[in-house]
């Protein structure tokens, strides 16, 4: 789970609560095992899902504005919803391919699934939030309340 806004605690700021941000991640041991351990060849074959995506969070005077890169998907793919200020985006693809010849049979199936979370500032107009996904790229637009957004600056003349 991430948030749009960065938490500070004791003055610093904070992208987990433990603080962990050198450890290396299970996943990513898990991946070097694998790697060292067996042949390209195997692993070419070796069906590893979507990764998780990459996400990009601008913040402009009107809106927040998600950005994923999921190449590969369609509109359909996709599921997001909004629970309690908690913004949600997943997606599940699943394949089934099967090849018949007079001596033999081949299925092959995949399967591979994403969900990222983001807890949305109550300054977001949730009920005016909108998706569109194009040449692989999928943006979440959010909305900013009117007290949310940056005023211009303004010259006051002194009398």
């Amino acid at each position: 789970m991430s948030t749009l806004i960065p938490t500070v605690k004791n003055g610093r700021e904070s992208n987990t609560s433990l603080g962990f941000k050198s450890l290396p991640s299970l996943s990513s041991w898990m991946d070097d095992i694998i790697n060292k351990n067996f042949s390209n060849e195997v692993m070419s074959n070796f069906n590893t899902g979507i990764t998780l995506p990459a996400v990009n969070v601008l913040d402009n005077n009107e809106e927040y504005i998600v950005e994923m890169a999921v190449p590969g998907l369609k509109k359909s793919d996709f599921d997001i919803s909004l629970d309690n200020q908690m913004l949600s985006i997943s997606a599940e693809l699943s394949t089934k391919n099967e090849d018949t010849n007079e001596n033999y049979t081949r299925r092959e199936f995949g399967y591979s699934s994403f969900k990222r979370s983001f807890t949305l500032p109550e300054t977001v107009e949730t009920d005016k939030i909108k998706a569109m996904y194009e040449n692989g790229i999928l943006k979440v637009f959010l909305p900013k309340r009117d007290e949310a957004k940056k005023k211009p600056l303004r010259q006051i003349k002194i009398s």
